[in-house]
């Protein structure tokens, strides 16, 4: 049996990540639809499906997985290209809730590559919904010009919401436990804060170190 999940597609960051199991040998191979597949043009042509194909024939050509496998599929959109293409070619397949060893394995694999890109740790083990739309906006508005390049700019939403007016002014932190959503470094009790206001589908205030310089950020 081979099972095909994703992670990521609904993530505003980053590429998505394609995982293959394979159970007779016991094997997981993942690999990234990398960003350029979401920008607008390319988004509209749905060129990332195209490229799940090509992702996919690599594992199956790394693995020498012929087409008499049976193969399950995970339901999302992402795999609409790869179905059709199974449904031409005429491999064993069927769409079904992906779910245990792969599911796992993918989800681990596209929350270390947020981490990769930046996004802290904590913000992806703790936070209960960590690859929210309106969550990874708010890291997002932190450090916009770095950060917009991180993100899927085909997205509707993203042309809603991805370049909204931003108030900036200067304060002083009055409450414990916040932590800067630039550098990720806890900021500290009654130290000077820079904040940042904007509205998307709520008002929205981070708190950042006045100066933040990542790496020299004063912590508690």
């Amino acid at each position: 049996m081979i099972q095909i999940d994703d992670a990521g597609s609904g993530s505003l960051i980053g590429g998505t990540c394609i995982g293959l199991y394979y159970d007779k040998k016991n094997v997981f191979k993942f690999d990234f639809i990398p960003l350029e597949f979401y920008t607008p043009e390319n988004f509209k042509k749905k060129l990332y499906q195209q490229h799940v194909i090509n992702i996919v024939l690599n594992f199956f050509e790394q693995f020498s997985i012929s087409g008499d496998e049976s193969i399950e599929i995970c339901q999302g959109y992402i795999f609409d290209a790869l179905r059709d293409y199974f449904r031409q070619n005429n491999y064993i397949w069927k769409n079904v809730k992906i779910q245990g060893t792969l599911q796992e394995k993918v989800e681990r694999a596209f929350a270390d590559y947020s981490v990769s890109l930046g996004l802290p740790r904590n913000y992806v083990l703790y936070t209960k919904y960590p690859f929210h739309f309106h969550k990874l906006l708010r890291w997002v508005y932190a450090d916009y010009e770095n950060r917009k390049q991180l993100c899927k700019t085909g997205w509707k939403s993203w042309k809603k919401y991805g370049n909204l007016p931003v108030e900036t002014y200067f304060g002083f932190m009055d409450t414990p436990g916040y932590f800067c959503l630039k550098c990720g470094k806890k900021i500290r009790t009654k130290s000077p804060v820079k904040i940042l206001k904007f509205f998307s589908n709520k008002q929205n205030i981070l708190y950042l170190h006045e100066d933040c310089l990542s790496k020299t950020c004063p912590t508690s």
